[in-house]
């Protein structure tokens, strides 16, 4: 029996943990989910109804991405991602990231939903707490461990490729030309092609798809 994880494209979560288990080159049963239509089997293994869900054969669920990422990594890592990518700096950029910064990437990204403060201010908030650490790192080092990627690149490009969508003309003017530069590195990576992938939301008694791409079941 495979895990099983039931995941969402877009989400940038999903995407982080997809990303690991590319990586990682650990075959699971992909289980792409209609967020306005949830599958019963999911909701039975993490009522919270979000995504990414890993339901692995002993009947343990992991429903948290970044410990997805690390479980994958954990059974393989074949270029060190948590040796190089979760130290406790990185750790705090990522919290920096799921915290603050996605609580102003929301409200940015539907300023219309939140009056109360312009687009603007949100997306200043958001660059004061994520987009000018990330600038003064990745302007002395390639990836945020340094010259090649870790876990902590992995956990938070999906959210500042987020980001950068909001408003792509600004994105490509604004003054964080390292951060630019690191961004595009891995929107256009062989790995974040082999995550995005688009599937057919899976239904019960479905074929079951295999991720990632070219994976092989272990007997």
């Amino acid at each position: 029996m495979l895990p099983i994880l039931y995941s969402f494209r877009r989400c940038p979560y999903a995407i982080r943990a997809r990303l690991a288990l590319c990586q990682a080159g650990v075959a699971v049963a992909l289980r792409e989910v209609v967020l306005a239509d949830k599958p019963a089997a999911m909701l039975a293994a993490s009522p919270a109804g979000t995504v990414p869900v890993l339901q692995l054969p002993s009947g343990e669920v992991i429903a948290q991405s970044l410990d997805i990422m690390r479980w994958a990594l954990a059974l393989q890592d074949p270029d060190g991602w948590l040796a190089r990518g979760d130290t406790p700096e990185q750790r705090a950029l990522t919290h920096a990231c799921d915290g603050a910064f996605k609580h102003a990437l929301d409200r940015y990204k539907y300023a219309e939903r939140h009056p109360e403060r312009s687009a603007h201010a949100w997306r200043e908030d958001a660059v004061a707490c994520l987009i000018q650490p990330l600038e003064s790192q990745l302007s002395e080092t390639t990836h945020l461990g340094g010259e090649q990627p870790g876990l902590a690149d992995a956990a938070i490009f999906p959210f500042v490729r987020q980001f950068a969508a909001v408003d792509a003309a600004w994105w490509v003017a604004s003054p964080w030309v390292a951060t630019r530069r690191w961004h595009d590195r891995w929107v256009a990576s062989a790995l974040m092609a082999a995550c995005m992938h688009k599937h057919a939301p899976w239904r019960p008694g479905a074929a079951v798809t295999l991720f990632p791409p070219g994976a092989q079941a272990t007997p």
